[in-house]
């Protein structure tokens, strides 16, 4: 397999030559092929390195490939710096950490926001409710100090998961119930996650939210076009689910040593796949498979066409399995990630 050169220049100057790479970055994004679209608007970049609208591009396109660390770092340059709508980026950077699972950090930015009153009043309510979501999962707060809710109100109305497209505003309602008792929203949740309708990020939160609070009864999920009943407090974690499936265990033996940055890269692939497939355990093909094609997709970012039966070969994987698991990353790969 060819090695990746990061340090390939293939810019020529024209007039105007910073606007055509951005545009055709943006073009590259709207049409979801994001690795062609960070190579154009990081050339952009180089060009125009003020423009708040190739940051944002190559924020969103990063975090779209699983690359959260990168996305982080530009959002970090551009706060640094002044770049773009403040609250804008402040909103994209929260969230992204949120992903990471860097609550501390979180915390620290949003307290510093409301001690220098930086927050717009319509904003104000959404920053203490993403404050107290993250210092929640600092403090890990014991199930029986959890706030009680009105029993008498509505659940349809305090929890409408099917009435909204906004993937975001609903990433951020699911994450408030982290701080309540869930249990008298389990009618409107169990309808959400045995229908074929909603995203399988949203579902994926459910049902970790209903482990992390003890919920011990059967809940359908139906995913993907499977459906299955499970008992979320008998569930593993998301990190302990990933760390169990040995696909990342593969990963390391063959990437991490020789190429750390690939690996990195990798494996934050990975942990979004699985995230959006828990709590099934490897329903279409085994860990080598995984690996295989993760790896596979990753040497494919990078502009390499080493076919995909080398590292089938590399992984011991059957070349037919692991052509399968490549078809059903393909699909997850179409489906994106909340951000703000």
């Amino acid at each position: 397999m060819k090695k990746r050169d990061s340090n390939k220049d293939n810019v020529i100057l024209f007039p105007g030559l910073e606007k055509r790479l951005l545009e055709k970055g943006l073009d590259y994004m709207k049409q979801q092929k994001y690795r062609d679209a960070i190579q154009y608007l990081e050339q952009a970049l180089d060009h125009d390195p003020e423009n708040s609208d190739i940051y944002v591009g190559l924020i969103l396109a990063h975090y779209e490939t699983g690359n959260l660390k990168q996305a982080k770092d530009i959002a970090a340059e551009m706060l640094k710096s002044g770049l773009g709508d403040y609250i804008q980026v402040i909103e994209m950077y929260l969230m992204i950490l949120v992903q990471l699972n860097e609550y501390s950090e979180m915390v620290t930015t949003i307290e510093a926001l409301l001690e220098e009153r930086e927050i717009p009043a319509d904003k104000h309510e959404h920053f203490i409710k993403m404050l107290e979501f993250g210092r929640k999962m600092i403090d890990g707060i014991e199930r029986n100090e959890i706030a009680e809710i009105d029993d008498e109100q509505p659940e349809e109305q305090a929890l409408d998961l099917f009435g909204s497209d906004d993937l975001n505003q609903q990433v951020m309602a699911l994450a408030s119930l982290a701080n309540v008792n869930i249990r008298p929203f389990i009618k409107i949740i169990k309808e959400f996650t045995r229908s074929e309708e909603g995203h399988p990020f949203l579902k994926t939160m459910l049902v970790n939210i209903l482990r992390e609070q003890g919920y011990a009864e059967e809940l359908a999920v139906n995913k993907f076009g499977w459906e299955e009943s499970f008992f979320p407090a008998q569930l593993p974690d998301v990190k302990e689910y990933i760390e169990d499936s040995g696909v990342l265990q593969l990963l390391s033996r063959e990437i991490e040593n020789e190429d750390p940055v690939l690996f990195e890269q990798v494996q934050s692939l990975v942990e979004r796949y699985f995230f959006l497939i828990y709590p099934y355990k490897n329903p279409v093909g085994n860990s080598p498979a995984w690996a295989a094609a993760s790896h596979f997709i990753a040497n494919e970012y990078y502009g390499f066409d080493d076919p995909l039966e080398t590292f089938a070969d590399l992984y011991s994987s059957p070349h037919e399995e692991t052509a399968q698991v490549l078809d059903f990353i393909r699909k997850l790969e179409e489906i994106s990630y909340p951000i703000i």
